[in-house]
C-alpha cells in the first residue's frame, strides 16, 4: 500500500511540476519560439483548457477500463504530451502539445483518488487521498523551482524533458506497485454521467470553483504584490513561492486526518480561515515577516480545502465517483482562471495591488456559503453513503459522510 500511494504521489509530482514550470520559463520559451512573453502566456491557458476538457472526456471514455490499466494509459498520454512539448519546433505545435499534456491531468487525479481510497480501510480514505495530493504540493517546493532553474541554465526544452523522465518513472512505479482493481457491475459512462447530475455534486463543484477562486485571486498576482508592496526583489520571489508551497504541504498533511474525522466541518473551517488569512494579508503585505507568515497560512488553508472537496464529490457521486473526482480538477482550473480574472479586474479598477486579497476573501466566503447550503440540504435527507465503485458483491462496502 505505501508503495502504491508513493507511485500515485509521483504522478501528482510530475503533474504539479509541468503545470507551473511553464510560468517560470515564459521569457525563455518566448525567445525560443519567436513570440512575445504575453503571447507565450497562452501556453498556460492551453494546459488549463486541456485539463477542463480532458477530465470528463477521458474519464467517460475509460469508464469501463480497469483502474490500473486506465492509470497506465493516462500516464502514457502525459509522457507523450510533455515529450511533444520538448520537441515542438514552433509556437503553434507547442500550444497543441501543452493542450495534449493537460488532457490527462484531471482524469489521473480522479482515478488516482478513487484507487487510493480503496487501498486503505474506509476510515483512512481521506488520508490516503491527501498523500496523493502531497505530490502536487511538494512539486511547488522542489519540482517547479528545480525545473525552472534547469530550463534557465540548459534551455526551456530541458524542463519538459525532465518532466517526461518523471512521467516514465511514475509509469514504471504504477505498473509495479498499484494492484489490479476491477470495475463494479454498474460502471459505465451513463452511470458516471447520472452521478454528475446529483445536486450535491453540482454544489461541491461550485464550492471548488468559487471558494478556491479566492486562493488564485492572490496567487496569480503574488509576485507583483510582493515586489511593489513588500519590497522583495525579483530574484527572491522564487523562494517566497517555495514558502507558499511549504504552507500548501502543511495544509495537505493535516487535511487527511481532519477530513476522515469530520468532512464538512473541515471544509467549513478551511474556507473560513482562508477568507480570514486573505483579509489579514491585505494589511500585512507591506511588512516582510508578517507577509511571509500570512503567505504560508494562505497556502495551508488553500490546501486544506482540496481533500474534503474531493472526498465530498466522491461521496455524493455514490457508486460512480471517478468522473466527479476527475471533474473536481476541471473546477480547480476554472477557479484558477476565474480568480485570476477577478484579481486583475480589481487591480485594473485602480484599487491597488493589495485589492486581490479582499476580492479573494469575498470569493472564499461565497464558497463557504455554498458549502453551508449543501450541508443544510443534507440535513433534510438521510446521511450520505459512499459506495465503493469496485465492489461487485451485493453487500457493497459503504462509508458515511458527516
Amino acid at each position: 500500500m505505501p508503495l502504491a500511494l508513493l507511485a500515485l504521489a509521483v504522478v501528482a509530482f510530475g503533474i504539479g511540476t509541468t503545470e507551473f514550470a511553464t510560468m517560470g520559463l515564459l521569457p525563455q520559451i518566448a525567445d525560443g519560439v519567436g513570440v512575445s512573453v504575453p503571447h507565450a502566456g497562452h501556453l498556460v491557458s492551453a494546459y488549463a483548457l486541456g485539463v477542463v476538457v480532458g477530465a470528463p472526456l477521458l474519464t467517460g471514455i475509460g469508464a469501463r477500463i480497469p483502474h490500473k490499466r486506465l492509470l497506465l494509459l493516462l500516464s502514457g498520454l502525459f509522457v507523450v504530451g510533455n515529450a511533444a512539448s520538448a520537441l515542438a519546433p514552433d509556437f503553434g505545435l507547442l500550444f497543441a502539445a501543452r493542450f495534449l499534456a493537460g488532457l490527462p491531468h484531471g482524469a489521473l487525479f480522479g482515478v488516482g483518488a478513487v484507487v487510493a481510497s480503496r487501498l486503505v480501510a474506509p476510515g483512512r480514505a481521506a488520508r490516503a487521498v491527501s498523500k496523493v495530493f502531497l505530490g502536487l504540493t511538494v512539486a511547488n517546493i522542489v519540482g517547479v523551482p528545480a525545473s525552472t532553474a534547469l530550463g534557465q541554465q540548459l534551455g526551456w526544452r530541458s524542463a519538459y524533458w525532465a518532466v517526461t523522465a518523471i512521467g516514465l518513472v511514475a509509469l514504471l512505479m504504477l505498473a509495479c506497485f498499484v494492484p489490479h482493481q476491477p470495475r463494479g457491475r454498474q460502471s459505465g459512462v451513463r452511470t458516471e454521467l447520472r452521478a454528475m447530475g446529483n445536486r450535491q455534486v453540482a454544489i461541491g463543484m461550485a464550492v471548488a470553483v468559487v471558494g478556491f477562486g479566492g486562493f488564485f485571486a492572490v496567487y496569480s498576482y503574488l509576485v507583483p504584490m510582493l515586489t511593489n508592496l513588500t519590497g522583495i526583489s525579483n530574484s527572491s520571489t522564487t523562494l517566497v513561492l517555495a514558502l507558499y508551497g511549504v504552507g500548501m504541504t502543511l495544509g495537505t498533511l493535516i487535511a487527511g486526518p481532519l477530513t476522515d474525522r469530520a468532512l464538512r466541518p473541515t471544509l467549513y473551517a478551511g474556507l473560513a480561515l482562508l477568507a480570514a488569512a486573505l483579509v489579514t494579508f491585505y494589511f500585512t503585505v507591506h511588512s516582510l515577516v508578517p507577509a511571509l507568515l500570512t503567505i504560508t497560512v494562505i497556502g495551508a488553508m488553500g490546501s486544506l480545502i482540496t481533500t474534503p472537496v474531493q472526498m465530498l464529490l466522491m461521496a455524493k457521486a455514490k457508486n460512480a465517483p471517478t468522473m466527479a473526482a476527475a471533474s473536481n480538477h476541471s473546477a480547480f482550473n476554472l477557479a484558477n482562471a476565474g480568480g485570476a480574472w477577478i484579481g486583475g479586474l480589481v487591480i485594473s479598477a485602480g484599487w491597488g495591488w493589495a485589492a486581490p486579497s479582499l476580492a479573494g476573501a469575498a470569493l472564499a466566503l461565497a464558497g463557504l456559503g455554498l458549502a453551508f447550503t449543501g450541508g443544510l440540504m443534507d440535513r433534510g435527507g438521510r446521511r450520505s453513503e459512499v459506495i465503493m465503485e469496485g465492489s461487485a458483491a451485493p453487500d457493497q462496502e459503504t462509508r458515511t459522510v458527516t
